[in-house]
């Protein structure tokens, strides 16, 4: 939510050093030590068993030039994707939401974070941009994200908004816009190369809309919008912008789309959501936990079937002082498995991605309290 910062002035990478960096060093550090009881409990210790050191977080800040921050949607570039580009396999991708004057929906960017390089600006787009969650990367070479556009950093004045189709170049070659489009706020992909299944949850309606892509090396098609689910919650909120179905993860081993919804502070299981024809309303409710749901948010699959969640720490909802800016693990039949913390201020935990790569796996985590960025290393298991 990046409630607590006014950007005033353009940012440079150095500036955000010199500013954070006594504040994120402790941080980090607490982080680090946390990430060693996550990886018992998400996936396994990255180090030596009988190791002490828990394995290093990389942190990153996700400020590019032009001074926007509130970072939002994370999306691993997958194996196979083509080379040539400016953005390469194993990097991560960001999107930022809010401009220099931290006015939200006014973002245009989005920076790419490389395995063993500093980090740059992939994207850069013309306002009226609101670069939200909706961020994801095809094989074939294109990157998917939500425009959800506000004049004023309201949600009053928000666009119904669009999705940008964008080469490996960084070059939009198509935006995507009908009356299936409302705001969006979050998706996901099962990619299968020149088809893929792409789901888009809508703020402004509280939607959830299954869309079949058609992609070659040219550019993306967009067929058969189809609202899958729908009757989340949804509602303007002053601090988060907006309250809405945002994360979701897709099971194409059971056919089955797991949905965050804020405002209803819980998580649903939509059967059948890769074939089905009609409305499923929300779903089937999984998990409810007002003590570890505060606001459930973005959404991810760890490699041990678990899913995890952040929270937006609206006031709207269930805050917890003690609680800030947590990541809930739980399994898919609604059990709680673990929470940490990833920032000591609420509304710092927003987008992650879960990659696993061979026995190894990355977990990567927004604070966009801080516009940092989080990577931790980790073994996956075999």
């Amino acid at each position: 939510m990046n409630r607590e910062i006014a950007q005033t002035k353009r940012i440079t990478d150095s500036q955000l050093f010199t500013g954070v960096i006594k504040f994120v060093a402790l941080k980090v550090f607490a982080a680090a030590v946390i990430s060693c009881f996550l990886c018992t409990a998400v996936l396994m210790a990255d180090d030596d068993k009988d190791a002490f050191l828990p394995s290093q977080v990389r942190a990153v800040s996700t400020v590019p030039g032009n001074g926007d921050v509130n970072p939002y949607g994370v999306a691993f570039v997958p194996p196979g994707f083509p080379t040539g580009g400016t953005i390469s396999p194993g990097d991560i991708l960001v999107s930022n939401f809010n401009n220099s004057s931290n006015l939200q929906g006014t973002g245009t960017t989005i920076v790419d974070v490389p395995p063993a390089a500093p980090v740059f600006q992939f994207f850069g787009g013309t306002a009226p941009l609101g670069l939200t969650t909706a961020l994801n990367v095809l094989k074939k070479g294109f990157v998917l994200v939500g425009n959800f556009p506000s004049t004023d950093g309201s949600l009053g004045t928000a666009m119904a908004g669009s999705i940008l189709v964008i080469d490996k170049n960084a070059n939009v070659i198509s935006t995507y816009t009908d009356s299936s489009v409302q705001g969006p706020w979050d998706s996901t992909l099962f990619d299968e190369g020149g088809r893929a299944l792409y789901f888009v949850a809508n703020a402004l309606n509280g939607t959830i809309v299954r869309y079949d892509l058609d992609v070659d090396s040219s550019g993306v098609t967009f067929e058969h919008p189809t609202v899958i689910a729908s009757g989340y919650q949804h509602d303007a909120d002053m601090v988060t912008f907006v309250d809405a179905p945002t994360g979701l993860v897709y099971d194409p081993s059971k056919d089955v789309l797991y949905v965050a919804s804020s405002e209803d502070n819980a998580v649903y299981a939509v059967r059948d959501a890769g074939d089905r024809k009609h409305d499923g309303g929300v779903g089937t409710l999984i998990y409810q936990d007002p003590k570890h749901l505060h606001g459930a948010l973005g959404l991810a699959m760890a490699p041990n079937g678990h899913l995890l969640v952040t929270n937006n720490d609206s006031p709207a909802i269930n805050p917890d002082a003690n609680q800030p800016s947590e990541l809930v693990e739980f399994t898919v039949d609604g059990h709680f498995v673990k929470e940490i913390s990833l920032d000591p201020t609420p509304g710092g935990s927003f987008g992650l991605a879960v990659e696993r790569m061979g026995k190894t796996a990355k977990l990567a985590a927004v604070d966009d309290s801080v516009n940092l960025f989080l990577i931790w290393t980790l073994k996956a298991g075999e």
